[in-house]
């Protein structure tokens, strides 16, 4: 077997792969000696079938299989071997010859190759990023305090409602003279939350009220949102445009939420037995929450500004011909059909600059030595774990429970896989910081908020 390199230009080359009788051969016959001993073919014994005819029946088809494998493994071989840094996968040439199985006994593969473009990425401390530290107020505090006491405040009823309450009762749609409609709307046992009404009419209404008394308000106008008033009604949105005039809300009950008190036993829920004793040390530890919390939020910052700069340093080409047909071979719309040329043209800006930031990426990798250890996985994946349970407002997951948790998504491979990826992340952006001066700036959440809008406007 032959094999060559054809050097088209710096990004791209077509490798030739000759394929003579004795590479395939031997591997042929012995395919067909196993054909020979399994195949069932009336008039013969099995294991007896002629030679000739297994191969006359069978021939064709295992010399293209077999010497598409033997093709298949020499072209991996050589890349390895070689060193060489291919962008996607070869593609058959464009300028590949028919081959005859039937005729030839020689047989010639050329693969097209797009090769990835050699960079340089350099930084300094010449160079200067900003890391926008999220300051954490007074105010942003006793907001989170509020939040993580009234997770576990409990229901009450009562006879008085006020802001906080919930009413329970019957709405019935009323005519122009106040009775109810016979084929009106009617929903029994009807929640209505009074810090969601809207209209003040309504608002003082059920703030006056009752249990057993009957109130009457506009309910388009206490509920002006079409998703909440279909929701109360169960109708659909479209119907709950129409809704007009009075109904009538008999109330059954009166519910709020209290507050629990601030005490150890609380204490001991949120945090955990013994972690905090007093309102004071409460107070330290949901503001380093909360610091923990932004702290993620700053480096997300962080990254995408040092992913702008290194792409504004480095000019990169790419064979955009043969990654349009790489695209093209491997790529799918969302029902699963091969992508238009016209789609392909659209997803190229959006493809070449994450290719280009994987590229400079691994540059920086290669150059620096990074390395992801077995650790900064585990790290990594318990970090993504503290993430998914702090949505849920738990801030305080035991760190035996979290490496659990993040162990067993590491038992399935794909997730593996995205962890490595995120730790890879996580070691560059800790190289760039390394290796740049960094400015730090604290900001308020606004100012945070606001930065973060007008990088997504710049896309």
């Amino acid at each position: 077997m032959n094999i060559e390199k054809e050097q088209i230009d710096d990004l791209n080359a077509v490798v030739h792969i000759t394929v003579q009788k004795d590479d395939y051969e031997p591997r042929v016959e012995k395919v067909l000696k196993d054909y020979r001993k399994k195949i069932n073919m009336p008039g013969f014994r099995p294991g007896h079938v002629p030679a000739s005819l297994v191969k006359k029946m069978y021939g064709k088809a295992v010399l293209a299989d077999e010497i598409n494998k033997l093709v298949s493994e020499n072209l991996s071989k050589y890349i390895v071997e070689n060193n060489l840094d291919i962008l996607g996968e070869p593609l058959p040439s464009e300028k590949q010859q028919t081959i005859d199985f039937d005729q030839d006994e020689q047989f010639k593969f050329s693969f097209d190759m797009g090769l990835s473009p050699e960079v340089e990425v350099k930084l300094s401390k010449r160079e200067k990023l900003p890391y926008y530290v999220i300051e954490v107020t007074d105010d942003m505090v006793d907001g989170q305090k509020k939040n993580i006491i009234s997770r576990f405040a409990t229901i009450e009823k009562c006879e008085k409602a006020d802001e906080s309450s919930m009413l329970k009762g019957d709405l019935a749609q009323l005519d122009q003279n106040g009775a109810e409609l016979d084929e009106g709307i009617k929903v029994e046992d009807a929640i209505l939350a009074v810090n969601i009404i809207k209209s003040e009419d309504a608002k003082t209404k059920l703030l006056e009220a009752k249990v057993g008394d009957d109130v009457v308000f506009e309910l388009n106008k206490a509920l002006p949102n079409e998703t909440e008033l279909s929701y109360l009604l169960k109708i659909s949105k479209e119907e709950a445009k129409n809704v007009k005039g009075e109904f009538k809300f008999k109330v059954k009950e009166i519910t709020k939420y209290v507050d629990p008190e601030l005490n150890q036993e609380l204490f001991d829920k949120i945090f955990g037995p013994d972690k905090v004793s007093n309102e004071e040390e409460f107070t330290t530890q949901v503001k380093k929450d909360l610091e923990d919390s932004l702290k993620l939020e700053s480096e997300y910052k962080f990254s995408l500004d040092a992913k702008e700069k290194l792409m504004g340093k480095v000019d990169v080409k790419f064979p955009e011909e043969f990654l349009k047909r790489w695209l093209k071979a491997n790529s799918k719309d969302k029902d699963g059909n091969p992508l238009s040329d016209e789609q392909i043209d659209e997803e190229m800006p959006r493809f070449l600059e994450d290719l280009k930031w994987q590229i400079i990426r691994n540059q920086l990798v290669k150059d620096n030595n990074l390395k992801v250890e077995q650790q900064d996985i585990i790290d990594f994946a318990k970090k993504s774990a503290r993430l998914q349970f702090m949505q849920y407002g738990l801030n305080n997951i035991p760190e035996e429970y979290l490496e659990n948790y993040a162990m067993d998504m590491l038992n399935n491979e794909e997730q593996r896989r995205n962890m490595a990826e995120g730790a890879m992340h996580d070691k560059v952006m800790e190289f760039v910081k390394e290796a740049i001066k960094i400015d730090t700036k604290e900001v308020s959440r606004e100012e945070f908020n606001e930065l973060l809008e007008s990088k997504k406007n710049k896309k």
